[in-house]
């Protein structure tokens, strides 16, 4: 698996982020990769991973399908639909994944998935990014 960069600040991916997740991203084939596992910090209900940082970890692995290959088309999101199919306990690893599901130009569908340690599914995604202008690639690759 092909590891993917890190920025500095992004919440997801920052390595220089106090209060970040720091996940690190790969890729294989067409799909984006990443282990984590969730923190007592990071719950909502006890032992439960927080529905807000599940959809966050889906939206990041989603929109980080536009690297793969080294092409980086620059996106953001549109629309983030989330679909909660077990609670995701902390401390356990898991597997998220993302991948393209359409290309349509300025507008790309993709979907994702969290994966619990022994398979099962545990939240699916489907994503539109739309991609943005030169003028604001540019002044973000600047910060970045």
């Amino acid at each position: 698996m092909k590891r993917q960069v890190n920025s500095r600040m992004c919440f997801v991916c920052g390595m220089e982020n106090p209060i970040g997740l720091k996940v690190v991203f790969g890729e294989e084939g067409k799909r984006v990769w990443a282990e984590f596992t969730p923190r007592e910090e990071h719950q909502g209900f006890p032992g439960i991973l927080h529905g807000g940082l599940t959809g966050t970890l889906l939206d990041e692995v989603m929109g980080r399908c536009f690297m793969v290959g080294g092409e980086e088309r620059w996106m953001l999101s549109a629309k983030l639909e989330v679909r909660y199919r077990e609670p995701i306990p902390i401390g356990e690893p898991l597997t998220v994944m993302g991948e393209v599901v359409q290309d349509r130009g300025r507008l790309i569908e993709t979907r994702g998935e969290i994966r619990l340690s022994d398979g099962s599914l545990a939240a699916e995604a489907k994503g539109i990014y739309i991609q943005i202008s030169q003028e604001m690639r540019e002044r973000m690759e600047r910060e970045l």
